[in-house]
């Protein structure tokens, strides 16, 4: 077995990547505090093609060269907007129609696992910030939430690591399982 070359992935342009169909997500990071979780949610959501980001609260913004460290460039490719906000962002999601879920331990959440989104709905995924989690002001504008099973010792992932479960899982249930992957 031998590692591929970088020019044999077959990687979109940043042009080519913008006039990709987009998996019908916006991630929003309400309040995440470190940069380099900023920036890797950036990397993460362009490797799976996510239609953008919402950036609230104190979350920090490109161009940042901490953000920059771990996104890659994926600042260039992905589109995102700032709103100081989490109330003002929620409620542009919630007109253009999208159904907002939050990524959280709360009461009556669906296990990822159990949690089939529709072919023909959009979506908003909520991240909250490393300590606290998703706001109650988020929390109270949700039309769901979805908990991460979890069988350790500790009560949470980093934010990244769920954008990446939750994304992945989106990802195979939209797209590979319709046989509509890019």
């Amino acid at each position: 077995m031998r590692k591929l070359a970088m020019q044999e992935l077959s990687r979109a342009s940043v042009e080519e990547f913008k006039q990709l169909e987009k998996l019908p997500i916006t991630v929003v990071l309400d309040s995440v505090r470190s940069l380099h979780n900023v920036g890797s949610v950036f990397r993460t959501a362009d490797g799976f093609a996510v239609e953008r980001i919402i950036l609230c609260g104190i979350t920090g913004k490109p161009p940042h060269r901490d953000i920059e460290k771990t996104a890659l460039g994926a600042t260039q490719s992905m589109e995102w907007i700032y709103m100081e906000n989490i109330v003002d962002a929620l409620t542009l999601i919630k007109k253009e129609g999208k159904k907002i879920i939050a990524i959280e331990q709360a009461e009556g959440s669906s296990m990822l696992h159990d949690f089939n989104p529709e072919q023909e709905e959009q979506y908003a995924l909520i991240f909250g910030n490393e300590v606290n989690g998703v706001s109650e002001e988020a929390m109270k504008m949700v039309d769901t939430c979805i908990e991460i099973p979890q069988f350790g010792t500790k009560h949470s992932f980093n934010i990244v690591i769920s954008a990446g479960i939750l994304l992945w899982d989106f990802y195979s249930k939209l797209k590979l399982k319709s046989g509509r992957q890019q």
